[in-house]
């Protein structure tokens, strides 16, 4: 397999729209409202974070069990990842998020009046469910209703509301910390705030269109049309459905959509291998442990508990501040050089972190130190690493097997992430916080080497010259 150059053919041309207001306003609608699965996604994962450590209390856990309650969300992720994509491609996108919003909410109910661990570990599977659906669904839905010149922008303002949703948690963690932390269960109000966004994102896509993309892979191309003409000019809606139309029935004839057709068609394989590395170079960074061991990572530094809790919102602040400079980079250079630049960034970042926690002596100084680092690996994480996943995995696979090939490569990434959140507290209880930092320095060489080698171009492009593009070069 030869993927190692990149696509220098020049981009399709994208022509401007001239879409009025109204339009631009109802395809701002469509995002806020679809995002807040984004919103969820990172609140559901962020919370634990200041959770945890009152939970380990009430609760008894060991190093292994706070690993379950941890990871059992990442696993659950996993199968909702391919079971949301897989009913995302047969029954549509609306209808998918439909579904997780109400999975979002018992989910959520569920951590919320877990009475033991093991109710713990079984709601916080529910709760992956959801979030791995969301993860594979929403930038979907996002990118098929884009148009190709704002695809990146629109579809990273998912990232920035998984980054909000973690800003949230963290602060609204440290918030009732310091509210109610003499009085018992403080975790669960902690953990019951993610019912809300999941009512708002249910009514909110009741009143959403369907992906036109999808309508039109079912031939429903006359309310495709309609879908377009609420988010594109009436020239451009007609012109696109044309191009739309064309791939869908070529796709129809080769029935491309599931396994069989992976196995049998190699370039579908291949793309298939790239999307699999994205996919693991986005988490072996290591940012979950960032992410659900902030707080423990920086008690280890120096913090106390509550210092520790409220220095974790500079994590979240910069997740945040970070994303919206990746969302104002993606419009204006290439996504490969732009995920390698968070590659060297992240990789850097956590040998310094490893180098801090075995050289400063025990104190302020190794604490802020330590804070410094994190904050500067969330920034090239969060700020070019994470956005450029999460869109090209929703670029890359063909309209037919769109959500079925994100969802499959998302499988890998949750596993990824699962196995991660497992064994972090052990490896650190094990060989230290800075050899376990370390390996992830080691796994941040071999990624950036892949990314180097095998990630194609992207920008610049519509799913359908993409798609041709991609099939071309990977036969």
């Amino acid at each position: 397999m030869d993927v190692r150059n990149d696509m220098t053919k020049a981009p399709a041309t994208v022509g401007a729209d001239d879409a009025s207001p109204a339009v631009s306003r109802r395809l701002r609608l469509i995002t806020v409202i679809a995002t807040f699965g984004g919103l969820l996604f990172g609140y559901d994962t962020g919370v634990i974070n200041g959770a945890l450590p009152y939970m380990t209390d009430d609760l008894g856990l060991t190093p292994f069990t706070e690993g379950m309650v941890t990871s059992s969300l990442l696993l659950g992720a996993a199968l909702g990842a391919v079971t949301g994509g897989r009913l995302s491609d047969a029954r549509g996108r609306r209808r998918t998020i439909l579904v997780l919003a109400v999975v979002f909410f018992v989910g959520a109910l569920g951590c919320t009046l877990a009475p033991n661990t093991a109710v713990m570990v079984v709601a916080r599977f529910v709760l992956g469910l959801a979030v791995g659906g969301a993860s594979v669904t929403v930038p979907v839905y996002l990118a098929e209703i884009s148009p190709a010149e704002r695809r990146g922008a629109l579809v990273t303002r998912n990232e920035l509301m998984i980054v909000s949703g973690q800003l949230l948690a963290f602060t609204s963690n440290a918030i009732i910390a310091r509210v109610g932390s003499e009085s018992g269960g403080v975790w669960r109000y902690m953990l019951v705030l993610a019912t809300i966004p999941a009512v708002v994102l249910w009514f909110g896509m009741l009143v959403m269109p369907e992906s036109p993309r999808w309508l039109a892979s079912k031939t429903r191309f006359s309310e495709a049309l309609e879908v377009l003409k609420q988010v594109r000019s009436q020239q451009r809606a007609e012109a696109e459905l044309r191009e739309v139309s064309a791939l869908a029935s070529k796709e129809d004839q080769q029935k491309l959509g599931g396994w069989q057709d992976m196995k049998s068609t190699p370039w579908l394989r291949r793309l298939m291998f790239v999307g699999f590395g994205i996919a693991i170079v986005q988490q072996i960074t290591g940012v979950n442990t960032i992410m659900y061991y902030g707080t423990q990572i920086l008690t280890d530094a120096g913090f106390t508990a509550d210092s520790a809790l409220t220095a974790n919102i500079a994590n979240g602040v910069i997740s945040v501040l970070a994303t919206f400079v990746g969302i104002w980079l993606l419009g204006r250079v290439n996504r490969r050089p732009m995920l390698m630049t968070g590659q060297i960034g992240t990789t850097a970042a956590l040998l310094l972190i490893g180098v801090f926690s075995l050289v400063l002596p025990s104190g302020d100084g190794r604490a802020f130190a330590v804070l410094a680092m994190t904050v500067t690996f969330l920034a090239f994480q969060q700020g070019a690493i994470s956005p450029v996943t999460w869109l090209m995995l929703s670029e890359i696979f063909p309209t037919r097997m769109r959500g079925f090939g994100m969802g499959v490569a998302a499988v890998v990434l949750w596993l990824t992430n699962f196995a991660i959140g497992l064994v972090f507290p052990s490896l650190v209880s094990g060989i230290g916080i800075s050899n376990t930092f370390f390996l992830f320095v080691v796994a941040g060489v071999f990624s950036l080497a892949f990314v180097k080698l095998y990630v194609p171009e992207t920008k610049g492009r519509t799913l359908e010259t993409l798609e041709a593009e991609l099939r071309a070069r990977f036969s």
